[in-house]
């Protein structure tokens, strides 16, 4: 979560940025954990964290969800929800050989990346992506490709990069970590704070601010930032208004395994053939 401030005389507006928070894919993985636990039981395993949000996985964790790092960690027969960041070919294959029932809740749009990761590497071409190597969705998607994706995070990195055919590259610089809207606001020429929750926020930060502005990474819950907004309002009952840039409408729906679990769940309730 991000907080900008601009200097004026007193807090006297707050701004809060739209759309913001949880998009689609992670909205989407939240309730692939949630009807899992609810069709399957206690405990569903969750390989790496089904979101990069600590409130969201202890959410989950309370629940019931266990989360793993690896698949040796769960039992043999076990059912595995995917994180919304994907996965490497070689860790499918691992769920595949260990009899693991799988439910992914992969991102269709980084699903998307895979499948045009794939589409690149066969035409010959070089994949520059950018990012940090030890990433979960960088790591799933190298693994699509792994001799014609080159991972750069630095500019440093750019400027020393040597591919084998230089007419034959393709890059992408987007990125969702709530460090770029940070990075993105100081651009512009304001004060920008990278904040968990509420308990972040130093009181000084706030001296002769006359507005603060406020977002929320795509894996931000949006309660979170209602306590931003409610201490805000604390301190002397500004303003709260939204700025919308744009309208989303997208909705993924459930993974085909889970709509099976639950018809087979079902199925048994009634005493019905499956």
């Amino acid at each position: 979560m991000a907080v900008t401030a601009t200097d004026g005389g007193g807090l006297q507006e707050i701004v809060l940025a739209g759309p913001r928070g949880f998009c689609a894919g992670v909205e989407r993985a939240i309730e692939i954990v949630e009807q899992a636990l609810a069709v399957v039981g206690v405990p569903i395993y969750v390989r790496r964290e089904i979101v990069h949000n600590r409130h969201v996985v202890e959410g989950l964790r309370q629940k019931g969800a266990l989360f793993v790092d690896e698949l040796d960690e769960v039992p043999a027969g076990a059912t595995v929800v995917f994180s919304a960041h994907g996965v490497s070919p070689a860790v499918r294959v691992d769920a595949v050989n260990r009899g693991l029932r799988v439910i992914d809740a992969t991102c269709p749009l980084v699903t998307k990346v895979h499948i045009e990761a794939i589409r690149y590497a066969r035409e010959g071409y070089t994949i520059v992506l950018v990012g940090h190597e030890d990433h979960d969705e960088v790591i799933g998607t190298t693994g699509e490709a792994p001799r014609r994706i080159v991972v750069i995070d630095s500019v440093a990195q750019a400027e020393s990069l040597v591919v084998v055919d230089p007419e034959k590259v393709l890059g992408a610089a987007n990125s969702s970590n709530a460090a770029r809207l940070r990075e993105v606001a100081e651009a512009l020429g304001t004060e920008a704070r990278l904040i968990n929750d509420v308990r972040d926020i130093q009181t000084e930060w706030l001296d002769g601010v006359e507005r603060v502005g406020v977002t929320a990474g795509a894996s931000t819950p949006e309660f979170l930032v209602r306590q931003v907004v409610e201490f805000l309002q604390s301190r002397g009952t500004p303003v709260a208004r939204e700025f919308h840039v744009v309208e989303e409408d997208v909705r993924f729906g459930l993974p085909h395994e889970l709509l099976e679990i639950a018809r087979e769940a079902g199925a048994r309730s009634t005493g019905t053939p499956s």
